[in-house]
């Protein structure tokens, strides 16, 4: 038995000692570029360590919490139907039990961002190291997904980059964007792998119709992208300002730039950008880093079950996924997601315009043999006397149907206290139709908002009244008082423990640094946790009281 707990621990050694052998050595000179009013002037030959305590001793104390924002996109590209389809993931289940490292010295950041050689800056700071962390320690799974994801979408954004003479580096920013999933909506409607607002996209000449969403096609928006980051860079002469720039517009950083005086640096109009735009170049930095270095932090590809290998055949009439589906023998939902531009299954092609239909390489060559009888398959249920239907379906999950068969629409305002499950019990709708009819994600709702719902017909004129009633009267309409009379007593707390509330925006990780030498995991361990998501507002955690 003692044999074989020497042997053990000198082989956690052996890997102790060879995953930071590298770390002491000196730093490559002029790869690194940071803000002068953050390190100030370093020589060539210091160190990383050197580096370092430059960064966090001279220049604005730059620090601020991980924006939520972007730990949402991620946490959506896991929940999203989409990759839930092409992975067959467990949104909740978020596996942090395989081993990486935890708790790196700075120096070990600085010296592998310098020797990534890009030509954007790779600024470093105790910002930057906040969202590499999330990347590489809180955010693991969704990470991976995304490494996968990467193999598919990568060289469709290099070829774009390259096409203009970018920095290919810049193939990144939909890790941000979107989390790289190509139907990613934002709650402001920014949309796609890149993330355009409709002017936006139409200004840079993507089709949007109710059929076709360029915005969503990986290599036209992916030019659209491309165009758009080189008239930024050719504003400002600087890449963090043109990164800034793509996510906010050129309006916002402008103002920026003025109310600081003038000043030209990321860095020191940091906080004169918004919020979400703060944390933007630091998660791009990250983000960089964590797919880079991922084998040092043991992340690992989780490739998707569809083929990455793929053709494209353009097509010069009416085609629904369906037809496709039937002839070749392919799931509609890989159909899909190799199309996600295609809003409603439906690809409204004619002699005058032609669109492609990307499909597994296989397939491709069956489609050719077989065209004649994809496209007359059941062809006058799809498209009657040749025409192209009413839409009222999505693909994408978030457009309201332009009617529900037998269903009334009402409408409801959303008020201060209200969530998803109590407007559904009082309409009698399932909660998952109500977030289908209201592009509602991860159930965020807020005051004041337009909900739509559809009832019964019979019914409209009783559900009509639901938006003017107290919650009182909702509650009582369903059989319940909106306010417990049973007494609850007060839970008897336990000396060993301290306890913590939890506040809007906490994660476990968030959590655990407000306490010397508790970890997330040990927290998750007392509380009888499975992850982030097991958290709520107002829950109260147990904390082992260090002696």
């Amino acid at each position: 038995m003692k044999t074989r707990y020497k042997i053990l621990l000198l082989f956690i050694i052996t890997l102790f000692v060879g995953t930071y052998s590298g770390y002491s050595q000196n730093a490559y000179p002029t790869l690194f570029v940071q803000p002068d009013s953050l390190i100030g002037q370093t020589e060539a030959t210091n160190t990383a360590d050197e580096i370092c305590d430059t960064t966090y001793t001279t220049g604005p104390d730059i620090d601020d919490n991980v924006n939520s924002i972007f730990a949402d996109q991620l946490d959506s590209l896991t929940s999203s139907w989409q990759i839930r389809e092409a992975y067959k993931l467990d949104s909740t289940d978020v596996d942090f039990s395989e081993w990486f490292p935890r708790n790196l010295p700075d120096s070990v950041y600085i010296q592998r961002l310098m020797r990534a050689e890009q030509v954007v800056d790779l600024s470093y700071n105790k910002i930057v190291k906040k969202y590499i962390i999330m990347y590489t320690e809180r955010r693991r799974n969704q990470v991976e997904v995304m490494l996968g994801l990467s193999s598919y979408y990568f060289p469709i954004f290099e070829e774009a980059l390259d096409r203009y003479n970018l920095p290919l580096e810049l193939k990144y920013l939909p890790i941000i964007e979107s989390a790289l999933n190509p139907v990613a909506r934002s709650r402001a409607g920014a949309n796609g792998l890149w993330q355009f607002m409709y002017g936006t996209g139409k200004n840079l000449k993507l089709e949007i119709t109710s059929f076709v969403d360029e915005r969503r096609d990986p290599v036209k928006s992916s030019d659209a992208a491309a165009r758009y980051l080189k008239q930024l860079y050719s504003i400002y002469g600087n890449w963090q300002l043109a990164i800034a720039a793509y996510n906010c517009g050129p309006g916002n950083v402008n103002r920026a730039i003025r109310r600081s005086g003038g000043k030209q640096n990321y860095w020191d109009i940091y906080y004169r950008l918004p919020r979400e735009t703060r944390g933007y170049v630091p998660a791009f930095i990250a983000a960089l880093y964590a797919f880079e270095f991922s084998k040092e932090h043991n992340l690992h590809p989780r490739l998707p079950d569809i083929s990455l290998t793929t053709d494209t055949i353009m097509v010069n009439r009416y085609l629904h996924f369906d037809q496709v589906a039937a002839t070749l023998n392919i799931n509609k939902d890989k159909i899909r997601a190799l199309n996600p531009m295609y809003r409603r299954d439906v690809i409204p092609a004619n002699k005058t315009k032609s669109y492609p239909l990307v499909l597994s390489q296989g397939k491709t060559v069956d489609f050719i043999d077989l065209d004649t009888a994809v496209f007359a398959y059941e062809r006058e249920k799809f498209f009657p006397n040749n025409t192209l239907k009413k839409p009222t379906e999505s693909s994408g999950g978030y457009f309201t149907p332009v009617d529900v068969k037998g269903k009334a629409k009402v409408y409801y305002k959303v008020k201060p206290g209200d969530n998803v499950g109590f407007i559904s019990s009082w309409f009698k709708v399932r909660a998952s139709d109500l977030r289908y009819w209201n592009n509602i994600h991860r159930n965020l709702i807020r005051a004041g908002q337009k909900l739509v719902v559809y009832v019964p017909e019979k019914q409209k004129a009783k559900y009509a009244k639901v938006d003017k009633m107290s919650f009182a009267q909702k509650q009582a309409m369903i059989g319940k008082t909106s306010t417990s009379s049973k007494k609850v007593k007060a839970k008897t707390l336990d000396s060993n423990y301290v306890y913590y509330k939890v506040k809007k925006g906490d994660t476990l990780w968030d959590i655990s640094q407000k306490y010397a030498g508790i970890s997330s995991d040990e927290i998750m361990r007392l509380n009888k946790l499975k992850n982030d998501h097991s958290l709520y507002i107002g829950q109260q955690l147990k904390i082992k009281r260090k002696m």
